[in-house]
């Protein structure tokens, strides 16, 4: 691998493997609101805020930080009065009691309109307007949580990559293989790469928190209890499952707790790297050893999801948990080759796992995910791996990738059309 390319698939890296505060969707919105507020340069009267469906359906039932109160209205009204934008998805890290007092007002007086975004393919766009007196401002976020893609202040457009004449460069993404990610992160050079020990900070001292409070349905804190002994037997295994589930219980409720995400899902950062700092930690493992696996989990997520896209029908704890199957494999010893059986035995047993939406009971997901990756590890290990004639895996593991891409971002559809339609008929009726 050149040097070029190294520094391209580190820059990629940062890129994708970052702080966040709360679920993506509803505090990408916030961010949005937050932009469109600094530009108007005063406190709206009116908000309206348009969405992809993706984008709704992920931010229903979720936690706001710092609230203790879940749906999109209120991070709406707290992007508006409180959010910094230049905090990116940490944008609501400064609010107070003061502030969710504020913003109840603010809901109360009608201020805020929320719709969908009608005949858009983007699964992840957020249009804000923002209005006082005869003043407005846009802003609109697509293809990525923090991606601004158009910005104006009444007639003054300040930002537009809508346009293909905007002069802007569109950036070369890294053509990533599942080759390419094993060797880079055994081979770069550890100083370069030893950024990635956060991600093992942040998300344990999420997991430890949630284990202090009662947040969510309480999964991590249920498996660390009493049930860890009596069923799990203490474990490794079952210290994988309660971190990970700990952590995410913690961060779906709303607490005010940074995590490091992976391509824009806090979920998908935690499945990608408790699970390899547990096993690593339990097993004896050195901080080097740590670092490459820990690389080697969040670089499969990042490569995954460059086909099956920011939001799908898919949960993403399939792809996060196929990352940490293959730096659990590579921990305890295996080669290439039985790191991509971890990934195909992962993609033949959890291909089909919908996402209806962001919410509590996505750590019973996350845990779903992890259980089958230590199993697809252990599998891996044992050189057993689910063939070519079985379902949709192929001989290629990086064809397989594209079949479990393909499936969700394509196949799902009609899925995830259907699945915001028995989620919206629920609220009102």
């Amino acid at each position: 691998m050149i040097e070029a390319e190294k520094r391209q698939i580190i820059a990629l890296i940062k890129r994708e493997v970052v702080t966040a505060i709360g679920c993506t969707e509803p505090i990408a919105v916030a961010l949005c609101v937050a932009k469109a507020t600094e530009i108007l340069g005063t406190k709206p009267e009116k908000v309206n805020v348009l969405l992809s469906v993706n984008v709704l359906k992920n931010a229903m039932g979720v936690g706001i930080p710092g609230t203790g109160m879940i749906g999109l209205p209120i991070a709406v009204a707290l992007g508006a009065l409180i959010g910094k934008s230049e905090y990116q998805l940490e944008v609501l890290k400064d609010s107070t009691p003061a502030a969710v007092e504020e913003w109840k007002q603010f809901i109360e007086e009608k201020r805020i309109h929320i719709s969908l975004k009608e005949n858009i393919e983007e699964k992840l766009y957020i249009e804000v307007c923002c209005e006082a007196g005869k003043d407005k401002a846009t802003a609109i976020i697509a293809g990525g949580h923090t991606s601004f893609i158009y910005i104006a202040r009444n007639a003054d457009v300040l930002l537009n990559k809508q346009s293909t004449e905007s002069g802007e460069e569109q950036e070369q993404p890294v053509e990533l293989t599942l080759r390419k990610v094993y060797d880079f992160a055994l081979t770069a050079p550890l100083d370069e790469i030893r950024f990635i020990l956060e991600t093992a900070r942040l998300n344990k001292a999420a997991a430890e928190r949630s284990f202090e409070g009662n947040y969510g349905h309480g999964l991590g804190r249920m498996l660390r209890g009493t049930y860890e002994h009596k069923v799990m037997g203490g474990s490794v295994f079952s210290h994988i499952l309660s971190y990970t589930s700990g952590a995410c219980d913690a961060r779906m409720a709303g607490a005010m707790i940074p995590v490091m995400s992976n391509s824009g899902s806090g979920n998908q950062g935690i499945s990608a790297t408790l699970p390899v700092l547990v096993y690593a930690e339990e097993n004896g493992k050195s901080e080097e050893e740590l670092i490459r696996a820990l690389m080697m989990s969040h670089l499969t997520v990042i490569y995954i999801k460059q086909s099956l896209g920011r939001l799908s029908a898919l949960c993403g704890c399939v792809v996060a948990a196929a990352g940490s199957s293959c730096g659990i494999t590579w921990l305890m010893g295996g080669s290439y080759e039985q790191v991509a059986y971890a990934v195909q035995n992962m993609i033949a047993n959890l291909t089909g796992m919908i996402c209806d939406g962001a919410k509590p009971s996505c750590a019973l997901k996350v845990t779903t995910g992890v259980s089958t990756a230590v199993l697809s590890a252990i599998m891996a290990m044992e050189d057993r791996c689910v063939t070519s004639v079985e379902g949709i895996i192929d001989e290629d593991v990086d064809q397989s990738i594209r079949n479990l891409t393909k499936i969700g971002s394509q196949g799902m559809n009609e899925t995830d059309k259907l699945v915001l339609q028995i989620m919206t008929n629920k609220v009102e009726n």
